[in-house]
Formats: structure tokens, C-alpha cells, sequence
């Protein structure tokens, strides 16, 4: 059966194949669960909004030659304009999978608690940011888009508690 060039003009509108996965690619990063206290000694969270709307935490691409620990401060200084922080210590690591054209993006992100210091009403979004804000904690829990996520702000708040810190 032969199908008129017509036909075949508008097929390509109605055809939903994506292309097949060709390859997989790791992609190591890493960033931190920001935590300051407010005037009340309350712990509050720092959280973007990424540009479809997600609330989540500063990180990004583990570059050559820097260590998660580095790259986690690094991000949250270029995320949040936040440069006086101190990372307190590793809570864990998250796994992502996403699809991007024909490649399955495997994310690993290394998160760590980081106390933020000096002025911290002082952040500053990117330009591909929504928005930044800090967040009491069970506000904080209550907008986080990624449940691993949510788990670690749970772990880094026992740690805040125990540690007083």
C-alpha cells in the first residue's frame, strides 16, 4: 500500500515514537541542605525554585578536579550568593533518572548540611531561577518536590537537634 505525500506530511504530527535510548550517561553532582537560625534561634531552610516551578536545593555538576564537598559550596555560593558558609558534613546521596533526547541521564547528587553565616538575607537567584527563599523547616518539608530530598532534610534537622547546632 502506498500513501500519498500528503498523508505523510501529517504523520509526522500524530507519530508520539520517541527516539530509542542510545546511551547512558552519569552525571556526579552535589549540593547542600542550607540551614540558618532566625532571630527566634528557629531553623530555617534555603530553597530555589528551579524554572518549572520545583522547589529543591542548590547543586550542580561536579566539575574536573573538585571534590562533592567543594562543588556542594561552590553551587550554593553561585545558586544563592551565599560565600560565607561552612559544610557541617555529608547526609547522604540521592539518585535521579531522567531522559534527555535519546540518552537515560543517571544523576547522582552527594548532599551535605551546610550552615550558612554572615548576612544570609543576602541571596540572590540566578536568571534561570523562579525564585529563592528561606523556609521555616516544616514549611520547607512541605514544598520540597523530590521526597529523597525531604528524607535528608529530615536527617540533617535530627543532626541540627542532637548537635545543637
Amino acid at each position: 500500500m502506498t500513501t500519498s505525500p500528503q498523508f505523510d506530511k501529517f504523520k509526522k504530527y500524530f507519530s508520539h515514537k520517541k527516539p530509542s535510548i542510545q546511551e547512558i550517561v552519569r552525571e556526579p553532582t552535589a549540593g547542600g541542605i542550607v540551614f540558618r537560625r532566625n532571630s527566634d534561634e528557629a531553623v530555617e531552610i534555603l530553597l530555589i525554585q528551579d524554572a518549572k516551578d520545583r522547589w529543591t536545593i542548590p547543586k550542580g555538576h561536579i566539575e574536573e578536579g573538585e571534590t562533592a564537598q567543594q562543588t556542594a559550596k561552590r553551587e550554593i555560593g553561585e545558586e544563592a550568593g551565599l560565600t560565607d558558609t561552612d559544610v557541617l558534613g555529608w547526609l547522604g546521596k540521592i539518585h535521579f533518572r531522567y531522559r534527555r533526547v535519546d540518552k537515560l541521564v543517571l544523576m547522582t547528587t552527594q548532599i551535605y548540611l551546610v550552615r550558612a553565616m554572615g548576612d544570609t538575607n543576602a541571596i540572590q537567584k540566578e536568571e534561570w531561577m523562579n525564585g529563592i527563599q528561606w523556609f521555616k523547616f516544616h514549611d520547607a518539608l512541605d514544598v520540597i518536590e523530590y521526597e529523597d530530598i525531604g528524607k535528608l532534610m529530615l536527617l540533617a534537622m535530627k543532626r541540627i537537634r542532637q548537635e545543637n547546632l
